[in-house]
């Protein structure tokens, strides 16, 4: 099982914990973590925060972090893949893969957060930002593997586009899809690596939506290459033993070969990865 972190946000009033955590985390030995990827956090339950529109860039961010680890993945849950110009995110991501010795991992997700698409970018209804999002990933697959690049879509145009040097990782960074849209769930099981069906409407819905990736990904005669992730992307339960190895155990029973692992976050959370690096991690690493 391959541990990641999760409940860090990327607020700049938590700078601080967030740079302390992560290279932590590294050091501890946990295999990966992910931040949110927002400019404007809009209105959504489970999503209201004080100082809502003040955050860090997410993939600079990153970037900063992967100069000070070593071995820990770092990557979004998720990207919003129509907030940027798709070809230039792929640049990015090439650059940092190279920074950071291939430890990028690209969550890939459509968007929600009005304010931040009407402000930075531009709003569309949910079946074009979904549209975007396919057609925007076909089209980094394409400049992460091809020596030049012409693409001529419905929303997204290159000619002769190049991006040199290509990723460390071949044959590209690794995809992490975790939406719960039926349309989102089977463009997981065309491209996810790593599908993370969040259970936010309980473990019949994790189910169903895991049946969907797969038969997608049966469909696109693939399904031996995505990878299931258990756990939780955030939480308010303070740190409990039990509680983390149960859910491990389900997700060992899944077949999940990674686990999000959520920590209250505040003044307990780097205490928190230690209990749960010494406790519960060597049982499953």
């Amino acid at each position: 099982m391959k541990f990641f972190l999760s409940g860090l946000g990327n607020m700049y009033d938590n700078l601080d914990f967030i740079k302390q955590a992560v290279i932590m985390g590294d050091k501890l030995g946990f295999d990966g973590v992910i931040m949110p990827d927002h400019y404007m956090w809009g209105e959504m339950r489970g999503h209201q925060m004080p100082n809502a529109y003040s955050t860090l860039e997410t993939w600079v961010t990153l970037t900063y972090l992967a100069a000070q680890t070593e071995n820990i993945h770092l990557g979004t849950l998720v990207t919003p893949i129509p907030f940027r110009p798709p070809g230039m995110l792929a640049k990015m991501l090439s650059t940092l893969d190279i920074l950071s010795g291939g430890r990028v991992v690209l969550g890939v997700g459509a968007g929600w957060s009005q304010v931040e698409f009407e402000g930075y970018s531009k709003w569309d209804e949910p079946k074009v930002r979904v549209n975007k999002t396919e057609e925007g990933l076909r089209l980094m697959l394409q400049l992460w593997t091809q020596d030049k690049v012409n693409f001529k879509g419905r929303y997204y145009e290159t000619k002769g586009a190049v991006l040199e040097p290509k990723p460390v990782q071949k044959p590209h960074p690794k995809l992490l899809f975790g939406g719960v849209g039926r349309r989102m769930l089977v463009m997981a099981g065309r491209y996810a690596d790593i599908a993370f069906v969040p259970p936010f409407f309980g473990p019949e819905h994790v189910a169903k939506g895991r049946e969907i990736v797969m038969r997608a990904a049966e469909k696109a005669g693939r399904a031996d290459k995505v990878a299931y992730m258990g756990g939780h992307m955030f939480t308010n339960t303070p740190y409990d033993y039990n509680m983390h190895v149960q859910q491990i155990e389900a997700a060992v029973e899944a077949g999940d070969q990674y686990y999000l692992t959520a920590l209250p976050r505040g003044a307990t959370y780097l205490e928190s990865m230690r209990k749960f690096v010494e406790e519960v991690m060597p049982s499953y690493h």
